[in-house]
């Protein structure tokens, strides 16, 4: 009998772990560590490594989930994301929304437990992670919200660290910003005909394949030139420089295979690639602050 719950229990835990798409913390946690190694000048103290990984889960966790909550009924309609939890009924509505609370609740003591700028900032972040849900109703600017969301993953880890503002974490913020809606950009070709047809908006949708392609590639053209400043600004070596060669060689890779039409080549192009694109960075710049420096 305690078997069985123990097995439901992690049958039920995996479920959430999709639902979430927990793998895709790869996309915040790295750039969120960098700043908080520049921000400390070296590792910071085991107290704001504990609860800074802790409200960024839970702010992400809490995040995801809702969008799945708020996009059931477009899931449902839509037969690329049609065997998602929801509309298969794998979780139930009411389940969801508690985990969504107690996640958002996680992140609110997790970030009081930082300092007091973290703790004022909390319900604000809350509430710029929970909107993004709606801005693909209204306006094609959606993709640069969610990475302006992502985005507060390293600045709020500055903040976490020096409970304090600063030019750099907002650099990295927009370097962020830039790389996640390009590739949302990419990943949302794929339901150009759906979203027309559904009211929804996206620059695939508003400006047709070939010019949200051009738009993809300038934003990520940014993101690089704002990496390149990022090696002035720092102070940093030739090590980094190497990370974002490879980096750069891997967003080449990534425009270089798009094919709307085949979604195991888009998942690959928007979110394979860019897993190892940003562990990429995380290594190279850590090996280039810890042993050049």
């Amino acid at each position: 009998m305690q078997a069985a719950g123990v097995h439901k229990m992690l049958h039920k835990t995996r479920q959430f772990s999709e639902l979430v798409m927990f793998s895709h913390t790869l996309f915040s946690l790295p750039f969120a560590m960098i700043s908080m190694i520049w921000a400390a000048g070296g590792w910071p103290s085991a107290h704001v490594m504990l609860w800074g990984l802790i409200a960024l889960i839970g702010a992400r966790n809490g995040a995801n989930a809702f969008n799945r909550l708020a996009d059931r009924r477009f899931d449902a309609a839509n037969p690329r994301t049609a065997d998602r939890h929801l509309p298969r009924h794998l979780l139930g509505t009411r389940e969801v929304a508690v985990f969504v609370a107690v996640n958002y609740l996680i992140f609110i003591v997790a970030a009081s437990m930082l300092n007091p700028l973290c703790m004022a900032l909390s319900p604000v972040a809350i509430v710029l992670i929970t909107t993004y849900s709606y801005t693909k109703r209204f306006t094609w600017l959606s993709h640069l919200y969610l990475g302006f969301v992502i985005a507060s993953a390293p600045i709020g880890a500055w903040f976490a660290v020096t409970g304090s503002f600063a030019f750099t974490p907002f650099v990295l913020g927009t370097v962020v910003m830039l790389w996640i809606a390009g590739f949302d950009i990419i990943y949302g070709t794929q339901d150009i005909e759906f979203d027309r047809s559904n009211g929804l908006w996206s620059i695939p949708s508003f400006f047709g394949l070939k010019n949200a392609l051009l738009m993809s590639k300038g934003m990520h053209l940014v993101m690089l030139l704002l990496l390149i400043l990022l090696y002035f600004t720092q102070q940093l070596g030739w090590l980094y420089l190497t990370g974002l060669f490879i980096a750069i060689v891997l967003l080449m890779t990534e425009h270089g295979i798009i094919r709307p039409g085949n979604t195991r080549m888009m998942k690959i192009a928007s979110y394979h690639l860019n897993q190892i694109i940003s562990m990429v960075i995380l290594f190279f710049t850590l090996m280039d602050f810890f042993l050049i420096k």
